[in-house]
């Protein structure tokens, strides 16, 4: 039987750009560890939520609205493969990102 209710596992506290916030949350990807991988359309770019914590970490953009390597604009699909590197579609500036893990720039 499953639960009665359900758990916050990303967010929760208010729309916003804190790292325990989430801002139009789009796309949700959940790897094998469990963490969480959200992209946000509010503030162009995408959250990993590890499994318990109460704040998120970005795993690319977050430098705002843009199109140079550091920044996403409308970020909508997010996938996450088993090396921990992030490919995103972002939406506005037609292009599928690929961010490797620990990364501070994507490459195209």
């Amino acid at each position: 039987k499953g639960e009665s209710q359900g758990t916050v596992v990303a967010g929760g506290n208010g729309r916003g750009n804190r790292f325990d916030q989430l801002s139009y949350p789009r796309y949700v990807f959940v790897d094998r560890d469990h963490s969480v991988y959200v992209s946000e359309l509010g503030n162009h770019r995408v959250m990993k939520w590890m499994k318990g914590k109460k704040e998120g970490i970005i795993v690319a953009g977050g430098q705002g609205k843009g199109n140079v390597l550091t920044q996403l604009s409308y970020p909508k699909g997010v996938v996450v493969d088993q090396l921990g590197t992030v490919y995103v579609a972002d939406f506005w500036n037609a292009r599928i990102m690929r961010w490797p893990k620990g990364a501070t720039q994507g490459s195209v």
